[in-house]
């Protein structure tokens, strides 16, 4: 009964691990459609960079482009780093799932020796026919050839678990050597884009140098307009007539967390700020209130979440991935996502960044970010 009940307990050891390990594809094989994606559209930019002819015209667009191209290659590299990260995991486990059926295995040709060695010390010393010939009565008899039988087919179940594990061990320590191959490429993949990365990174600030200070200048008003948000302000400000989440949110409102936990404001802007922050800090409504909208910017690819505290509108600008739906209600601190990489086109360094910005319902109406923050 003890055997029965360890492996028992062991079968559904091995079929959670399974569940796990099934799980741990699925998500591997989605980060890997990601990169796939990401290494598409860098490969695009790169032909269209390519593509670009001399003059000054020329040279602020493919400033732009590199400043993209650095961004891609940023998300890029979070993306793989993720991948490895996962496959770690599955390393771990498996390692871990292997071990445990090679000492489940040796528990088992360890029992099955034992069972052997006694079976031989029987038949050597004629216990089998001391055994039987010591009954009480027939009925004796038959039970105990019903017992010497069912220790027959206990040795023959044994040794088929043994087989079983021995294919199982077998089959985990190959799915192991995969893994472990699959890592090192991605290891290797990574190796190759931050060089890559470099190599983008000192173009764009050899190309920066050849502009002039008026030509920077107005490339950084083309970069911002990029992330501007309140184009589709005007239509999203329908979408809170009233809405009753967070209405008591208004004008006077003020003391609240930045909408990046860690982050400090880099530059305010009217109703505007921008705020950085550590990688893949969290994002956060600075209210409660209603998401009315989520979009993806079809030059950043990043997220821009819009939520509604009464009929007062807030947007969140450059998020890498949200963790909200629309029409979903948020507590006041609640994260809406984490913030997403940014490059700084002067320096073509990475940040991390969030654009922010905080609407009133009528529109003749300013508000500035820095009074809703504390001081």
């Amino acid at each position: 009964m003890k055997i029965i009940r360890f492996s028992s307990l062991f079968l559904v050891f091995l079929l959670f691990a399974l569940g796990a390990s099934a799980q741990t594809d699925s998500r591997i094989e989605k980060q890997k459609k990601v990169i796939a994606d990401l290494e598409k559209r860098i490969a695009n930019e790169e032909r269209e960079i390519s593509k670009l002819q001399k003059g000054r015209a020329a040279t602020e667009e493919r400033v732009r482009r590199l400043a993209r191209q650095i961004d891609s290659r940023n998300q890029l590299l979070d993306e793989t780093e993720k991948q490895a990260s996962l496959l770690r995991e599955e390393i771990a486990r498996k390692d871990s799932v292997a071990g445990d059926l090679a000492s489940t295995l040796e528990r088992n040709r360890a029992q099955y020796a034992e069972m052997v060695r006694e079976a031989y010390r029987n038949y050597r010393h004629n216990n089998y026919l001391t055994f039987l010939f010591s009954s009480r009565d027939f009925a004796d008899v038959a039970r105990k050839i019903t017992a010497l039988r069912e220790a027959a087919a206990m040795r023959e179940r044994k040794m088929r678990d043994i087989e079983q594990l021995s294919e199982q061990v077998r089959t985990e320590k190959e799915e192991l050597d995969r893994r472990n191959r699959s890592l090192d490429s991605v290891t290797r993949q990574l190796s190759a884009q931050r060089e890559k990365l470099q190599r983008d990174s000192r173009n764009a600030r050899a190309t920066i140098r050849t502009m002039s200070q008026k030509e920077k200048s107005a490339l950084q008003r083309k970069m911002a307009q990029e992330q501007k948000l309140d184009v589709a302000i005007n239509e999203l400000r329908k979408l809170t007539k009233g809405n009753k989440e967070g209405a008591s949110f208004s004008s006077k409102t003020s003391g609240l967390r930045l909408p990046v936990v860690g982050g400090r404001v880099k530059r305010y802007r009217e109703n505007m700020a921008e705020v950085t922050g550590p990688r893949g800090a969290r994002v956060i409504s600075i209210y409660e209130g209603k998401v009315i909208d989520i979009k993806r910017n079809r030059i950043t690819n990043k997220y821009d979440v819009y939520v509604a505290h009464g009929e007062y509108l807030t947007s969140y600008a450059n998020l890498g991935t949200i963790s909200v739906e629309k029409g979903q209600k948020v507590a006041r601190n609640q994260s809406l996502g984490t913030i997403g990489s940014a490059v700084d086109v002067m320096t073509m360094e990475t940040e991390y960044k969030l654009v922010f910005g905080i609407y009133p319902p009528d529109p003749n109406q300013k508000m500035r970010a820095e009074n809703c923050f504390k001081k």
